[in-house]
């Protein structure tokens, strides 16, 4: 924005003859590292845009630091959990179900180097700090090293072995000091180790770069190709996921489209926008609260970064020290680095914190600042998520069909095959790829029967929902709503009428008797809801309906909160607005209806689990992103036969952490409701473990299941429970397409892969398990890390697609098992609403759907 701003307290700093900064901060990311006396380089050195030239040279600045972040995906190379499950070491393929012809997003290292690497450690004395130069000084002896090799600072893998073990060389930096270089070879990986592997990746990604497609994040774009929807104000960047691992029988490149959505305004428009919608006072919070932890781009170097505070107290003309020890305002920096000229000299500062250490010592540098001016927001806000224009304008981009997601990844591949330079630099390393996507079968598990009150009943597999089937047939098991409260403000009487009339039309052939509701008026204000529930709810109330006239969060949750924590009521929120329409009322009131019946602790269908005494435990985490907010974890376990009823409980942790602390004591809790519930204990425990990052396999295999195995222990001497756990992976880059009628299709619900996409170290799965209308299918990726129930493979991944059909906010199969499901929307109300540990008299009921 070009008019300068004068007027908002937000905006106004420092004056101009007193520019200083309160924090240390890094100083802005400059183009290139700086080097003085022994190489203390100014800030972040970012990539400049390659020239092709540059680095088919021989690499010369290709380093294991330029993982952006990926370091943690390859802590899970090496864990080798299939080893100590004894009924799977020979074979963990099913056999049951239909054969289908598939193909996937895989493509097959054709021929692969078959040089050892050699590994070296390198020493600088005197020390030397910036990691280019450290490069620079190295790279003078070309001739000794060779053209090939990769160094991070401190080590270099070569191809090649030196003669010596321990090689000394000498090196000039450009004012004349001498620097001794030691070469000492450390280690000798065979072409199978994991580095290797990881090495195939940094070395893809440099492929990527000579390409010129951008890296943010973990992902690589195309800044050349930009689809713009101007309409809503939005850019789409195309690009690819990658990575390269040993699967079952071959190495192999899986790589999907990946898409970046840029908006085309900068955080000060942002700022601009908002201090016209909200009061003075409220300006600077309101704008901390919608800012802070959000990702921006910063389209001078293409390089993102996480909003972590925004500091009032400093602007542009504010100065910092730069590595020679003169200072410079930010806007001299920026115009002279960067060609980027600031206008509005007011406007405040970001601040992100640097997540990577640097330098030898490791040394952790200060925050890096950024002007809002020169700051693109990316992502979609959650008004662009419930607006249906922008998603279906977006979706035309982005969802992409089977046919269309398969030219798109071969576009890649043909990228690669057609760049010269690329070609040769494969060719120097001694890699070359399939061009044709991998194919082979899988299978399709048989589609389960819904049992509901007596009545059993087949879906249409195409769609893989029952709602047709089930309307107008009786439940599993109902709750009567003798006691009941519909709380509405004056504006909605139209509208509670006309659910309370509905539900009497609908509960009749569900089995349901029901009584008029405790009408309540209240005013539109939270206060006034909180008030009529204080006076109103007593220990007779079975439910409270709650009718808003939109959807703030603050009034939602502060019922939410009342209602979990202070006094202990299954509640539904409805929106008036959803009750609008004539035509859509009545299958509105039947979900309402089996919300309600859910909460209240009554039963909708099940399907045959022909497994005895068998408890299903699901774990899912939530994170907040909201400075100072705990991670919640939420615990859900069954209780009975049919796994129609739930037991829930949930753990408030410290921030971002991901494994669970509290685990023996909600299994020791689960466990005695179970008991309560069947008068004996479970035999087999099946525990799915959602919300595992990429790198934690290891922690939650050496952390996780002992808190596990201790806890049966401590039930008693003589109890010795069959425990599996299995750990359940929704973000996957894996895709697979089936073939019919001479064309790609989505695989239909139920289908099972477990064979050459698998990894042979653990015992793993995927399921294509829901129908998308829309788009491609997302698989759910299964590993099983613990396993000593000895149930077949064919046993568990028919069990798992069983779980799949048992969750009861929706009459069809799901994405993942429904414990899962219930535990993630536990731990997401907690997380987003309450904050609080909910009234553990709840935790037999569903009261979080």
């Amino acid at each position: 924005s070009n008019n300068k701003f004068y007027g908002p307290p937000g905006f106004q700093s420092q004056q101009l003859g007193q520019p200083r900064l309160q924090l240390q901060p890094q100083p802005p990311p400059p183009a290139e590292g700086e080097y003085v006396g022994r190489g203390h380089q100014k800030g972040i050195p970012s990539v400049p845009k390659p020239s092709k030239l540059q680095i088919s040279a021989g690499f010369q600045e290709l380093s294991l630091g330029e993982r952006g972040g990926r370091r943690r995906d390859f802590h899970d190379l090496g864990v080798n959990t299939r080893q100590a499950i004894e009924h799977v070491k020979e074979s963990k393929t099913g056999t049951s179900g239909a054969i289908i012809k598939l193909s996937t997003n895989h493509f097959r290292l054709t021929s692969r180097p078959q040089w050892a690497l050699y590994q070296y450690h390198i020493n600088y004395n005197p020390q030397m700090e910036a990691r280019r130069l450290r490069s620079a000084l190295l790279f003078q002896h070309g001739e000794l090293i060779g053209r090939t090799r990769v160094f991070d600072g401190t080590t270099l893998f070569l191809p090649k072995k030196l003669e010596n073990k321990v090689t000394e060389v000498f090196s000039q930096t450009r004012n004349g000091e001498t620097v001794k270089i030691t070469i000492t070879l450390t280690s000798e990986l065979p072409p199978t180790s994991p580095t290797c592997l990881q090495f195939y990746n940094i070395i893809f990604r440099r492929l990527l770069k000579m390409m010129n497609l951008q890296q943010i994040g973990r992902n690589y774009y195309n800044p050349n190709d930009p689809i713009s929807i101007p309409n809503h104000r939005v850019i789409i960047w195309p690009g690819f996921t990658t990575s390269i691992l040993q699967y079952e029988t071959s190495i192999m490149l899986c790589t999907d489209v990946s898409h970046k959505v840029l908006r085309s305004e900068t955080v000060l428009d942002f700022m601009y926008n908002l201090y016209g919608q909200v009061e003075e006072q409220r300006f600077r919070d309101t704008c901390a609260k919608e800012l802070v932890g959000l990702i921006v781009l910063t389209k001078y170097n293409n390089k993102t970064y996480r909003v972590d505070d925004i500091d009032w107290d400093a602007n542009p003309r504010c100065t910092f020290k730069k590595a020679d020890g003169s200072e410079i305002s930010y806007v001299d920096y920026y115009r002279m680095q960067y060609n980027q000229e600031i206008t509005d000299l007011n406007q405040p500062v970001l601040v992100s914190q640097t997540k990577r250490k640097r330098g030898p010592g490791g040394i952790m540098p200060g925050p890096a600042v950024l002007i809002p001016e020169l700051c693109y927001l990316t992502g979609l806000t959650d008004k662009m998520r419930s607006d249906f224009n922008v998603m279906k304008d977006l979706s035309l981009h982005t969802r992409l069909t089977p046919e269309r997601r398969e030219r798109e990844v071969g576009r890649l591949i043909d990228y690669i095959q057609q760049d010269d330079s690329v070609q040769k630099e494969l060719r120097d390393w001694g890699l070359s790829f399939d061009s044709r996507l991998l194919s082979f079968t899988g299978r399709i598990i048989q589609a389960e029967k819904i049992h509901q009150s007596g009545r059993v009943f087949e879906y249409n597999p195409q769609f893989a929902d029952w709602s047709k089937e089930t309307r107008g047939a009786p439940l599993i098991s109902v709750k009567p709503l003798d006691n009941w409260l519909l709380v509405y403000t004056r504006r909605n009487y139209d509208a509670a009428n006309a659910l309370v009339q509905n539900l009497f039309k609908v509960t009749p052939s569900m089995g349901i008797q029901m009584n008029k509701a405790i009408m309540i008026e209240v005013e539109d204000r939270t206060e006034a809801y909180l008030r009529a529930l204080k006076q109103k709810v007593t220990s007779d109330t079975q439910i409270v309906v709650c009718l808003l006239s939109s959807n703030r969060k603050d009034k939602y949750d502060a019922i939410k909160k009342y209602l979990c924590t202070d006094c202990p009521t299954p509640s539904q929120c409805v929106i008036a607005r959803t009750l609008s329409r004539p035509q859509t009322i009545m299958a509105i009131a039947t979900k309402i209806a089996l919300q309600m019946n859910c909460k209240m602790g009554g039963e909708l269908w099940s399907v045959e689990i022909p497994l005895k005494q068998l408890m299903i435990v699901g774990i899912d985490c939530y994170h907040d992103n909201t400075a100072g907010r705990r991670s919640v974890a939420g615990f859900v376990a069954s209780l009975n036969q049919g796994m129609t009823r739930w037991f829930s409980r949930c753990i408030l942790q410290d921030r971002g952490q991901e494994l669970v602390d509290e685990l023996k004591v909600c299994l020791q809790a689960a466990l005695r409701a179970w008991f309560n519930c069947n008068q004996h204990m479970p035999s087999r425990i099946i525990v799915y473990r959602d919300g595992v990052g990429d790198g934690q396999l290891k922690t939650l295999f050496s952390y996780e299941v002992p808190q596990l195995l201790d806890c049966l222990k401590s039930v008693g001497k003589d109890y010795n429970p069959r425990l599996t756990v299995i750990v359940v992976k929704k973000r996957v880059n894996a895709r697979f397409f089936a073939h019919a009628g001479g064309k790609l299709q989505n695989p239909p619900p139920g289908t099972v892969i477990d064979v050459e996409v698998t990894r042979p170290e653990w015992y793993d799965f995927f399921i294509v398990s829901q129908a998308v209308r829309s788009g491609s299918v997302s698989p759910t990726h299964y590993n099983v890390i613990y396993d000593s129930s000895a149930l077949k493979p064919d046993h568990m991944q028919r069990l798992t697609y069983k779980l799949c059909h048992m969750y009861y906010n929706w009459p069809g199969v799901i994405r993942v098992p429904a414990p899962c499901q219930y535990a993630h929307k536990l731990a997401f109300l907690v997380g987003q609403s309450i904050h609080r540990e909910p009234n553990l008299s709840l935790s037999d009921r569903l009261y979080y759907l």
